[in-house]
C-alpha cells in the first residue's frame, strides 16, 4: 500500500450496445467522474489479458460487470486466483486474471466481483432498462460508501447485496 492507503482498481466491463449489458461501463462512467482518491477505473468490452498488468499494481481489484440472473440490485463477493484459459480471450474470467497475475507479478490483491443484475440483453441499443439503471444507482452508491470505509470485508460476508441507503 503506497502511505497507508489501498490503491484500488475497478475494472469495469460489458457492452453498451447490447443495452443492459453495458452496466459495467455505466457504472465505470459514474465512478470515473468522482475522482475518488486513490481509484483507478478502468472500463472496455471485456477482461483482456493486459489486465493482469494493472491488476498486479493495486492493491484491491474489483471486477464489475451485469448479470442475466441472480438477486437485485447487485451482489458483491470475494474473488479467488483460479479458472482457466479457452482458446479465446472473449471469454477471461476475473479468476483467471487473479490466477496469471500471482503467477507472472506475484500479485495478491484483494479481489472482489460486483454484478449489477440487468434485464434487457436481446438486441443491440444504446441506454440501460429502468431496473438496471435503478440497480446502477444502488451499486453506485454502495460502492462509493465501500470505498470510502475500505470495508468490503464486512459487506462481502452480507450475499447477496441490499441497496445500500
Amino acid at each position: 500500500m503506497a502511505d497507508g492507503h489501498a490503491r484500488i482498481l475497478i475494472l469495469a466491463y460489458g457492452n453498451p450496445g447490447r443495452r443492459d449489458d453495458g452496466l459495467g461501463p455505466a457504472l465505470g462512467a459514474a465512478l470515473a467522474g468522482l475522482d475518488l482518491p486513490g481509484v483507478r477505473v478502468e472500463t472496455d468490452l471485456q477482461l483482456q489479458l493486459e489486465d493482469t498488468t494493472a491488476i498486479a499494481e493495486h492493491d484491491v481489484v474489483i471486477f464489475a460487470d451485469a448479470t442475466v440472473s441472480g438477486p437485485a440490485p447487485f451482489t458483491f463477493r470475494p474473488v479467488e486466483p483460479g479458472g482457466t484459459l479457452s482458446f479465446t480471450t472473449h471469454s477471461v474470467s476475473p479468476e483467471a486474471l487473479l490466477r496469471l497475475a500471482r503467477a507472472h507479478f506475484d500479485a495478491q490483491p484483494a479481489s472482489w466481483a460486483l454484478a449489477v443484475r440487468g434485464y434487457a440483453f436481446d438486441g443491440f441499443g444504446d441506454g440501460l432498462s429502468e431496473r438496471a439503471a435503478a440497480n446502477l444507482r444502488d451499486a453506485v452508491r454502495f460502492l462509493v460508501e465501500s470505498l470510502r470505509d475500505h470495508r468490503f470485508q464486512e459487506v462481502a460476508r452480507r450475499e447477496p447485496c441490499a441497496p445500500t441507503v
